[in-house]
């Protein structure tokens, strides 16, 4: 029987390469999300559990839905799921705003909160997906980045508050990557390899955290790109 993992955001990108990468270590991994139909997964280990982290009642119903179908305490809970809005802040949808901070931040909170009392008796691992724009000005993500680096201090206090009882809390902060992130945007990443990075790569990433001999632990990581690149397209929403 293989550790528990709960991995957010498991439909695509990050979060699916993720995991399939627990499903490889032999974890069983419940996976969160809106839509499965597009996902991939087909492996016995792997328990879809469609919610909207947008919703926090979703929230509360997927965390009891796992409570239920899990063997022993959950090891891993990695807060991956998110979403962006790029553009003048003026011009994002007050409802946008609201979902910006509900699934990069209220999500995570709360799924820590309520396994919280599980992840003690595992002496496991929280993983916060948060990105490079949590350390530094982001001008036309001004709220994304906020609630990415909120995340981020998220993390740092937690760790601090619960490093004596063996849980490791750890933030990794990627740059940009190829995924669906700037679907709706007027940018995206370039065409030239070394501008981006791979979901693949922040999956090895969480690889090389959870690989890690007990007693340390990496509290943060950033991933960048060996070169700085950005691609602007007509139609986007930013």
């Amino acid at each position: 029987m293989g550790r528990e993992a709960i991995v957010t955001g498991a439909t695509s990108g990050i979060g699916l390469e993720i995991s399939m990468m627990l499903l490889d270590k032999g974890y069983r991994v419940f996976g969160i999300g809106r839509n499965f139909s597009r996902a991939k997964i087909e492996h016995r280990a792997f328990i879809p559990i469609a919610y909207d982290l947008s919703d926090a009642g979703e929230v509360i119903k997927a965390a009891r839905r796992i409570r239920t179908l899990r063997q022993e305490p959950v090891f891993l809970l990695i807060n991956n799921a998110g979403i962006g809005a790029f553009g003048p802040h003026e011009a994002i949808d007050l409802e946008r705003i609201h979902e910006l901070v509900a699934v990069n931040l209220e999500a995570p909170m709360l799924l820590t909160r309520l396994f919280m009392a599980d992840l003690k008796r595992s002496k496991g691992f929280i993983i916060n997906m948060a990105s490079v724009t949590a350390l530094k000005p982001s001008p036309m993500g001004s709220a994304y980045s906020a609630t990415k680096a909120g995340l981020l201090h998220f993390s740092r206090s937690l760790f601090e508050e619960i490093r004596k009882s063996g849980v490791r809390v750890v933030t990794i902060c990627p740059d940009m990557t190829r995924t669906g992130l700037f679907r709706d945007s007027n940018i995206d990443v370039a065409d030239e390899p070394s501008t981006y990075l791979t979901p693949r790569y922040v999956a090895n990433a969480v690889r090389t955290v959870i690989e890690q001999p007990e007693g340390s632990v990496m509290t943060e990581i950033v991933l960048r790109p060996q070169r700085h690149m950005i691609t602007r397209r007509k139609g986007g929403k930013g």
